[in-house]
């Protein structure tokens, strides 16, 4: 299969509301996000930035539909504090092979869909992925629509991402021959957590 069957997506930024979500990324990166949508299947809400070929969300529990009878997905329904940066999403061509390939507890494959973007994504049965959540989730976009060509141009780049935990050497046993990227870093640490850098028409920020 090769180093690229696995490839960086998105980066998501978890918060308690999407307002708060969006404060705190707008402010740390000094530009507006763009419009997202609702997914409904999670009873989820988001708002985006493009990095070029990839993007940022912002997402949050959307509080207008009823509570789910299962967990969503990057383990919202146990997130608390302040917004931060929680999941990274690498895209396959083949969701079902990958996975076959991967640990278990990366998701059974959903499929979701807004407007004319299609997709297929893995999602925990208990919201959360393995390695206490440092692993990335997996997400097969069907069709040529893709978040990340339609959001505008803001200057921002992924300079560098750092997913720092005490499985460290396990997670990239796991990933290793599927994933390459030079700019992703999985290094260890005494807990999982996730620092970003980017280049912006404001100089260097980070998001944490």
């Amino acid at each position: 299969m090769g180093a690229k069957m696995l490839r960086l997506d998105h980066l998501a930024v978890s918060a308690s509301s999407l307002a708060e979500g969006v404060d705190e990324v707008e402010q740390a990166l000094g530009v507006a996000l763009a419009a997202g949508g609702k997914h409904a299947l999670m009873a989820t809400h988001n708002r985006l930035l493009g990095l070029g070929g990839i993007y940022l969300e912002v997402i949050a529990i959307d509080p207008e539909p009823p509570a789910r009878a299962y967990p969503r997905w990057f383990d919202l329904d146990h997130f608390s504090g302040r917004p931060r940066l929680t999941n990274w999403i690498a895209a396959c061509d083949d969701l079902d092979a990958a996975l076959a390939l991967l640990p278990q507890g990366v998701g059974v494959p959903y499929d979701l869909a807004r407007g004319d973007l299609r997709w297929r994504m893995a999602v925990p049965g208990d919201g959360c992925l393995p390695f206490d959540g440092a692993h990335p989730a997996l997400i097969e976009w069907q069709g040529d629509a893709h978040p990340a060509a339609r959001l505008p141009e803001m200057s921002v780049r992924l300079e560098r991402l750092e997913i720092s935990t005490p499985d460290a050497e396990p997670l990239n046993a796991a990933l290793a021959g599927l994933f390459a990227d030079p700019r992703v870093h999985i290094v260890p640490g005494p807990q999982k957590a996730m620092r970003a850098s980017f280049t912006t028409p404001h100089g260097r920020r980070v998001l944490e």
